[in-house]
């Protein structure tokens, strides 16, 4: 009987510890202004595989498999913006996410026709996004794709494809619409 009990009650400490720990993650996702980036900043952060200097996130950042993503300095991150970095997602310096970004480095995969999708696994394809990007609201970048540096992504692109550096890419599926001559004193 005291077994049962000693069970039952080491049971419940890590069910409210669990649950503990999700309400801070949603709590720290929700809170706004410069209190919520601070704490985002000393707490969240800490669970990337690596992160710069001088991050800022906004709320309502969801991050799967945070050991995946690799970010650098002066990194901006909007509100409601998903990172799934299970195939791992590096992000270089300078980089901007406009509001419900989505980079995706997983998918299912589909090849077999004789088993269930949901029993075929996962493929995973490493998303790299160079220095200098900016990358506009409600854009969706697929697992394997790299962006070029001082590239613009428009908004509601849908990347399924590598960009080249000094590119402006849109629509879906992305489609370059203009290349810059990079400057040669720079």
């Amino acid at each position: 009987m005291k077994n049962r009990r000693f069970y039952a009650l080491k049971r419940l400490w890590w069910n409210t510890i669990s649950e503990l720990f999700l309400w801070n993650v949603f709590l720290l996702r929700i809170i706004p202004g410069n209190i919520g980036i601070q704490l985002r900043r000393l707490l969240l952060l800490k669970e990337f595989a690596s992160c710069g200097e001088n991050t800022t996130i906004l709320e309502g950042l969801i991050v799967d498999n945070p050991k995946g993503l690799f970010i650098g300095n002066n990194f901006i991150c909007n509100r409601g913006c998903h990172i799934n970095a299970g195939g791992t997602v590096r992000i270089g310096n300078d980089v901007l996410l406009g509001p419900n970004v989505k980079i995706w480095s997983v998918n299912h995969k589909f090849e077999d026709l004789s088993i269930p999708i949901i029993q075929q696994g996962y493929k995973y394809g490493e998303v790299v996004i160079c220095d200098d990007v900016w990358i506009g609201a409600n854009v969706f970048i697929a697992p394997g794709v790299s962006i070029g540096k001082r590239s613009v992504v428009g908004a509601c692109t849908v990347l399924t494809k590598s960009v080249p550096p000094f590119s402006i890419v849109v629509g879906n599926p992305g489609k370059v619409i203009k290349t810059f001559q990079p400057y040669a004193n720079r």
